[in-house]
């Protein structure tokens, strides 16, 4: 051992290093300039032993420490470019010294990752390829505060916790450290050393690339080499923002298609303004289609590669398709390699443990006191819009978020006030959604929430939480229910069918009939009662009624639905599109207008759908009885024209073809309490949609009821009573005195 070495060595740390418990390795192996020249050590177990090589010249390094850790002395005055040359029994390996570079992370990336404002954290946490200093490598950062010692492991050092110990910044407790030679593709995860000598497998929580369950490695992936062609529709997007757009969205996984573009082609040819996707980030059961996620940063390897994923988003926008991914920012599962004690010590979920637990599902509930926390879910969110141009999150089970007592029947803790609002929580997603909003304009927020939370979708200014739209999950049971029961008596639950028009602009509601409520075709119609044809007319029906029903829509009817429903749902989308009246005053009571809610022996209810503009009104008429109604007369809000546009019994659409072929002249007859009226023809089972055009009055016929025919004759019987007895009186008196002149 050379006593010059010795000297300008860092015992004290060196120990550390060998133990596995130095925070801060840069500073004990970095090379370093001395008054003798540049020292360079290194940590090699198992090494037989160790050289540095500058260019053609090779230096060979001492065994300083029994243990594998090296150094040596080159001559000069300036460090070099230099690499190590290992030896051990079976191989030899060349590699560049990782204590050689310094981090990405700054001081003020550190300050806004503890003030809970790190909202780029996807750019720095994580393992990212680079080039630092011209060298390829990967950088890798992870937040572990209280753990004695992380190290990065991997086949580049083959899964070695003792080797790349990564440098803590003291502040944070994040740790980082450049890697030379590790590539895209690379397996890796963090092994930590908590207190108690404990250590721990972890997979990367801002890693953006994961091995399929079980084996749960991180790997190291490029998400941000696409070249994206969705320029327009990214700055068209914002008009989204005034909630008075057509948004009809389709419900699907990814994994229910063979490929990409065959749900591309369904999509356009359907008509549809979005599609929802079941989560695509990485999960670890088949089974749970998703849920609950494991890696919030990775798409799931089940779906491609982030290439694949970017191409089929700005292939979609390039058709006018917006994407909206279910997002999970309220609980994490339970495995090893989890997030669960991180780093020994509960970090990322509740730190009460009577708390932590989700009472339903099992999973782990997120602590959103933490700034940090807070920092990995909105950065989270971030990424998926920012990195990938998603278009929309729905928020999955915000209740659970929201209420301290959710599926608690006892043994919950009260917040300062003594009541069930989580009060972190709800200041959580006020920030999520003021910062999403504000850096992703036309982006759109939907809340998954089954409670009764007040105006969910009122903006953070007013003190609100500030979601663009929520789940309208009572109007769902309401109508299913409706439709459970046998048409003969659903004149009984009348109420279940017209309920929804009272709460309707309390919130900003998405109406949704996807696959969470109904389940494929087969299991909607199971739900349904009557024979094949009565049930499918039923889901036409039951489409049909929500797509003039105020409100967003969100439907799943599979991709080989029969023809005649696939027909049905591309007339709905595209009369939803091209009909003002079903979405420009979809927020106002202005916009809607009942027209009769109350024929429930009947089965019917009819109701107009309005803008500021008479011309634009459509009148809707809904049977739901299982007969069809012959000149069914009904009131109209004005004289004019009333044209069939829409009929869900079309024969095209795999109907009875109960039909109104030709244009309806409104009559001046009362009817509905409304001064004119029309006859049709109403299919069993159906819905049938009425343009409204204004015209010049006809002439008022005298109202056909009973009182009027009453009164009509009893007017007729006297004034012919009181013409007689003036006429005959007149006479008498003209002939009385024709005789006196005689």
């Amino acid at each position: 051992m050379s006593k010059t070495v010795y000297d300008y060595m860092n015992w004290a740390g060196i120990e550390a290093i060998v133990y596995g418990e130095e925070t801060a390795p840069r500073d004990v192996m970095g090379p370093r300039l001395t008054p003798d020249g540049v020292l360079i050590q290194g940590f090699f177990p198992g090494a037989k032993s160790a050289a540095v090589a500058v260019g053609n010249k090779k230096y060979q390094m001492e065994l300083e420490d029994e243990a594998g850790y090296y150094g040596v002395l080159i001559p000069g005055r300036r460090i070099p470019e230099y690499e190590f040359q290992i030896q051990t029994s079976d191989k030899e390996r060349s590699f560049k010294d990782a204590y050689g570079f310094g981090g990405i992370l700054t001081e003020e990336d550190e300050t806004a990752f503890l003030c809970g404002v790190y909202y780029e954290g996807y750019k720095k946490l994580g393992a990212h390829p680079m080039v630092m200093n011209g060298v390829s490598g990967t950088h890798f950062a992870v937040w572990a505060p209280n753990a004695i010692r992380v190290s990065v492991v991997g086949d580049f050092n083959d899964w070695d916790g003792r080797v790349l110990p990564m440098h803590k910044m003291p502040r944070s407790g994040i740790f980082q450290l450049f890697v030379p030679g590790v590539k895209v593709g690379d397996a890796y995860r963090y092994e930590i050393k908590a207190k108690g000598d404990v250590l721990l497998q972890k997979a990367d929580p801002y890693g953006n690339r994961a091995v399929a369950a079980p084996e749960w490695n991180s790997v190291v992936a490029d998400v941000s080499d696409f070249e994206w062609n969705d320029g327009k529709w990214m700055k068209d997007r914002k008009k989204y923002d005034d909630r008075r757009q057509p948004v009809s969205i389709y419900e699907t996984s990814l994994g229910k298609w063979n490929n990409k573009k065959e749900l591309v082609s369904f999509l356009k040819e359907e008509g549809y303004t979005h599609v929802e996707l079941h989560p695509v980030m990485e999960f670890l059961e088949d089974e749970a289609d998703g849920y609950p996620t494991s890696a919030y940063f990775a798409l799931s390897t089940r779906y491609g590669e982030p290439k694949e994923f970017a191409a089929f988003v700005d292939q979609l926008h390039q058709e006018g398709i917006g994407v909206i991914l279910d997002w999970s920012p309220a609980q994490f599962p339970r495995y090893e390699g989890g997030l669960e004690k991180f780093d020994g010590t509960v970090l990322y979920e509740v730190k009460d443990p009577g708390m932590a637990v989700h009472p339903m599902w099992g999973t782990m509930l997120y602590n959103y006191d933490s700034p940090m926390v807070k920092d990995f879910l909105i950065s989270g969110a971030c990424f998926w819009l920012e990195v990938f141009h998603a278009d929309g999150l729905r928020m999955d089970d915000v209740d659970a978020m929201l209420y301290l007592d959710y599926g608690r029947k006892d043994g919950w803790t009260p917040n300062m006030y003594g009541s069930n609002e989580n009060l972190h929580a709800i200041e959580f997603l006020k920030h999520l959604n003021s910062i999403v909003k504000k850096r992703n304009p036309g982006a759109l927020l939907i809340a998954q929430e089954d409670g009764l939370w007040p105006e969910l979708t009122d903006c953070v200014e007013n003190d609100h939480i500030g979601f663009d739209y929520k789940w309208s999950g009572g109007w769902t049971r309401d109508f299913l229910f409706y439709l459970s029961v046998d048409p003969v008596l659903r004149k009984n639950y009348h109420d279940q069918l017209t309920l929804s028009t009272l709460y309707a602009y309390s919130e900003h509601y998405v109406l949704t009939l996807g696959s969470r409520d109904v389940g494929t075709l087969g299991e909607f119609m199971d739900k349904l009662p009557g024979d094949e044809k009565q049930k499918l007319a039923q889901v036409r029906a039951a489409y049909s009624y929500m797509m003039v029903h105020p409100g967003c829509k969100m439907m799943a009817p599979q991709g080989d639905m029969p023809e005649g429903l696939a027909k049905c749902i591309q007339a709905l989308n595209a009369l939803y599109k091209n009909s003002p009246a079903l979405y420009k005053l979809d927020d106002d009571y202005d916009g809607f207008e009942w027209i009769q809610l109350m024929k429930y022996e009947e089965n019917v209810i009819t109701f107009l759908r309005k803008t500021e503009k008479p011309e634009e009104t459509l009148l809707v008429i809904c049977n739901f009885a299982a007969i069809p109604y012959e000149n069914y007369q009904v009131g109209v809000p004005f004289a004019g024209k009333y044209k069939e546009v829409f009929n869900s019994d079309a024969a095209e659409f795999g109907g009875e073809g109960v039909v109104n072929a030709r244009v309806k002249a409104a009559k001046a007859e009362e009817w509905d309490e409304r001064e004119y009226s029309i006859k049709v023809k109403l299919p069993a089972l159906g819905v049938s949609i009425y343009s409204c055009v204004p015209g010049k009055a006809p002439a008022k016929r005298v109202i056909a009821s009973k009182t009027a025919k009453t009164t009509k004759k009893v007017t007729t019987s006297k004034a012919a009573k009181t013409t007689k007895k003036v006429t005959t009186s007149k006479a008498a008196k003209t002939t009385k005195k024709a005789t006196n002149t005689k």
